[in-house]
């Protein structure tokens, strides 16, 4: 792999972790306010974003990187007051994995692509329980118009070129 390539896969994956460690802070705030209905999915949200943060945390650090820091805590995009409003951040939250999880799958070849892939699926599918709605791309044409943000937002940004800020 080529400087420039191996690069590109660090900055991805770095984005990746980045939103990692927003979604996971984004399920606690989740988790407080979700029904008991929904407890055990988000539960499940929850711990399925740790073991691909700890796992991506691992590849930075495989490939010389030193692994982008969790924040102390996170400006949530809107107001979380009732399991109505949990429910719309989890949400957003998969979305907006999905989206970096794109990244990831373009700058990345072999079983790395195939790992973020199957991570932008479940993420995808995620969002689409939580939500109702599902699109026909997740993480590529519908981010044009997302208006995510990069900096301070329990949502990760929407590319990889924005997640050098700190989520």
């Amino acid at each position: 792999m080529s400087d420039e390539a191996r690069a590109a896969v660090v900055q991805a994956l770095q984005a990746a972790l980045a939103a990692e460690h927003a979604a996971v802070y984004g399920y606690g705030v989740v988790g407080g306010r979700i029904g008991g209905q929904r407890q055990a999915e988000a539960r499940q949200a929850y711990d399925a974003h740790r073991a691909r943060r700890d796992a991506l945390a691992r590849e930075v650090r495989d490939l010389g990187g030193a692994p982008v820091a969790a924040s102390a805590a996170y400006a949530l995009p809107f107001a979380v007051t009732d399991q109505a409003t949990a429910v719309r951040l989890a949400a957003e939250l998969e979305e907006r994995v999905a989206d970096v999880y794109s990244d990831l799958v373009r700058a990345s070849s072999g079983e790395r692509r195939s790992a973020a892939a199957g991570a932008l699926r479940e993420a995808a599918v995620r969002a689409v329980r939580w939500s109702g709605q599902s699109v026909a791309f997740p993480g590529l044409a519908e981010r044009a118009g997302s208006g995510t943000t990069a900096g301070g937002s329990a949502a990760p940004p929407a590319s990889a070129s924005a997640a050098s800020a700190t989520p």
